[in-house]
């Protein structure tokens, strides 16, 4: 199976179609409801409901899903029933395949019923209609590469004692997001050093700064001190959300003391210093992140798939 526990949460909904050919005596007999074996639509309805609840149970590589709708409808043609199925879930995997086996489920019950009355019964279409949910419905598209800076705030590294893992891990997830990583800067954990630094990317026009250390409780913790002191406006729920998907994967992720704010036109966000942390803190913000920049620059909410582009002055 694939891992998708470093995935977020999302509404995800699915669609699916099948139809089911039949003669028209076949049709009327079940407007009639006449039917030996009892009333084909609810029965296959019920039948279809069951099938997506139990979808990682019949097909091997799908995830257990806790589904929280299924609904399926019908439609009499004239020598054909149409099945649809919508399926809903908020989890981190789509839900097209228990969208799939309801509509085939429910297309094989029926076909099931009306058999002894229909021998020219054919099952002549299955498909996926429309699935939505995850990531890329959140997509923020730029006519240019969003700048950002990375800072790594830490007295061991800064002095050569230690790697840096956790800042190197958020350069290569901005670049695999399209954006453009202009500075990587190594700080000692110095209140005015970061303030300076902070200070210097905002005014060369940095879109994005990415802080990596500090946010700890240890008494030389000071990048959000340092965020505070020069921020605008915080925005909370930036790092809420953060921590709310970290606190999923260890009890440790409540302690960090991570802010993010805005500065003129440039947004700063504090994650934590170790490279897990850092990792996870920034996969549970991405796309969403990238809708605060036009928000920010006086475009309001931009809807996906258009193309935002700075305005004039950036």
């Amino acid at each position: 199976m694939i891992d998708v526990s470093p995935k977020p949460d999302t509404l995800r909904e699915a669609k699916a179609e099948a139809i089911l050919k039949m003669l028209p005596s076949t049709r009327k007999s079940i407007e009639n409801q006449s039917v030996p074996k009892g009333n084909v639509l609810e029965v296959a309805r019920t039948a279809g409901i069951l099938a997506a609840k139990r979808t990682s149970e019949l097909i091997p590589f799908c995830h257990p899903v806790p589904v929280d709708a299924v609904t399926l409808e019908f439609t009499l043609q004239e020598s054909s029933l149409l099945i649809q199925s919508h399926v809903k879930s908020v989890w981190k995997t789509g839900v097209e395949m228990e969208a799939l086996l309801a509509a085939t489920l429910a297309a094989l019950t029926a076909y099931d019923m009306l058999k002894p009355l229909d021998e020219t019964l054919e099952i002549q279409s299955i498909r996926l209609l429309e699935k939505k949910g995850g990531k890329k419905d959140f997509l923020t598209f730029f006519e240019k590469p969003l700048r950002a800076a990375v800072i790594v705030t830490s007295d061991g590294t800064y002095a050569g004692k230690r790697q840096d893992k956790s800042g190197k891990i958020i350069a290569e997830l901005l670049k695999s997001n399209g954006v453009q990583v202009e500075s990587y800067v190594i700080l000692p954990d110095d209140r005015e050093k970061i303030i300076q630094e902070l200070l210097k990317q905002c005014q060369a026009g940095i879109d994005l700064i990415m802080t990596t250390g500090g946010t700890g409780l240890g008494p030389r913790d000071v990048t959000v001190e340092a965020t505070e002191a020069i921020i605008d406006r915080e925005v909370p729920g930036i790092l809420e959300a953060a921590r709310a998907f970290g606190q999923r994967r260890t009890p440790y992720s409540m302690l960090s003391r991570g802010i993010a704010g805005v500065k003129g036109k440039t947004l700063i966000v504090n994650l934590p210093g170790s490279s897990k942390g850092a990792s996870e803190s920034l996969q549970a913000i991405l796309p969403g992140l990238f809708h605060a920049l036009p928000m920010l620059w006086g475009g309001g909410h931009p809807e996906p798939p258009s193309t935002t582009s700075r305005p004039s002055d950036k």
